[in-house]
C-alpha cells in the first residue's frame, strides 16, 4: 500500500500510532510531505526513525529546509556571519528551538546522519497508483503553470508557493500536499471547521489540525481510506 502524511512537527507519538494503525510494513511505502520537524518535542526521534526506514520517502517542507540550513551553520559554519545568525534566530522563532535543543543532544554520528538525511529530501515525487496519477509535494509552486514541468521549478519557487484548493492544477492528476491546515481549507470553501483530509478539485490535502493542537493524518492512495491519531 502507498500512504501519505505531512506536517508531523516532531510529534512522535502520533506518527508511531499511525504507523501501527495502518500496519505499516516493508511492502508498503510512506511519503511524508514536508515539515517533519519543529514545534514538537521529539523532532530528532521522528527524523532518526524515518532514516531507518528505506520505504519512508521524505518530501521537503520549509521547516525541514530551515532546520537543515541553520543546523549546518550551527554545526559547521562561521558563527560571526550576521546574516546567518539572523536566519538562525528567525528559525528559532518559527518553531526551531525544540529541534536545535534535541540536535545538540545527539551523538556526533547521529548529527552527521541527521544533517545528511535532511539534505536528501526530495522537492516532489510523481507516482501512479492503481491507474491514478499523483503529484506529491509540500505545496504548489509559486507562479504555477500546467505547461511548465515540475523539474523546472526551483526550491524557492516551491517553498514560497501557496496552494489554491479551489483551483484544479492538473485535470488528470491529484495534487497531494501538506502545509495548509485542512481546517483553513474547509473554512474557506464551506465555512466549517473540520480537521480531516480534504479531497476535492483533484486535491488531496493532508495537514490536519494545527501546529499546537495537531491531529496527524495518513491517507492510503490505493483506497483513499484515511486514518487519524
Amino acid at each position: 500500500m502507498i500512504y501519505c502524511m505531512s506536517n508531523i512537527y516532531g510529534n512522535f507519538l502520533s506518527y508511531s500510532t499511525l504507523l501501527r494503525m495502518i500496519n505499516f510494513c516493508e511492502d508498503d511505502t510512506l511519503y511524508v510531505l514536508g515539515d517533519v520537524v519543529d514545534y514538537g518535542d521529539e523532532n530528532m526521534r521522528v527524523l532518526l526513525d524515518m532514516m531507518k526506514r528505506p520505504n519512508v520517502i521524505p518530501i521537503l517542507g520549509e521547516h525541514d529546509f530551515m532546520a537543515y540550513h541553520s543546523l549546518n551553520w550551527l554545526y559547521y559554519g562561521d558563527h560571526n556571519d550576521e546574516r546567518e545568525m539572523e536566519k538562525y534566530e528567525n528559525w528559532l522563532a518559527s518553531g526551531g528551538a525544540a529541534t536545535v535543543f534535541e540536535f545538540r543532544e545527539l551523538s556526533r554520528n547521529d548529527k552527521d546522519a541527521a544533517l545528511s538525511y535532511l539534505g536528501q529530501f526530495s522537492l516532489y515525487r510523481e507516482i501512479s497508483v492503481n491507474g491514478r496519477d499523483f503529484v506529491l509535494i509540500h505545496k504548489a509552486p509559486r507562479v504555477f503553470s500546467p505547461e511548465k514541468p515540475l523539474s523546472s521549478y526551483s526550491r524557492d519557487d516551491i517553498l514560497s508557493g501557496n496552494t489554491d484548493y479551489e483551483k484544479v492544477y492538473f485535470p488528470d492528476k491529484y495534487l497531494v500536499t501538506g502545509h495548509t491546515p485542512t481546517r483553513e481549507i474547509f473554512a474557506k470553501s464551506d465555512g466549517l471547521t473540520i480537521d480531516t483530509v480534504f479531497v476535492r478539485n483533484n486535491h488531496i490535502a493532508t495537514a490536519c489540525g494545527g501546529k499546537f493542537d495537531q491531529l496527524l493524518s495518513a491517507i492510503c492512495l490505493d483506497t483513499f481510506e484515511d486514518y487519524y491519531a
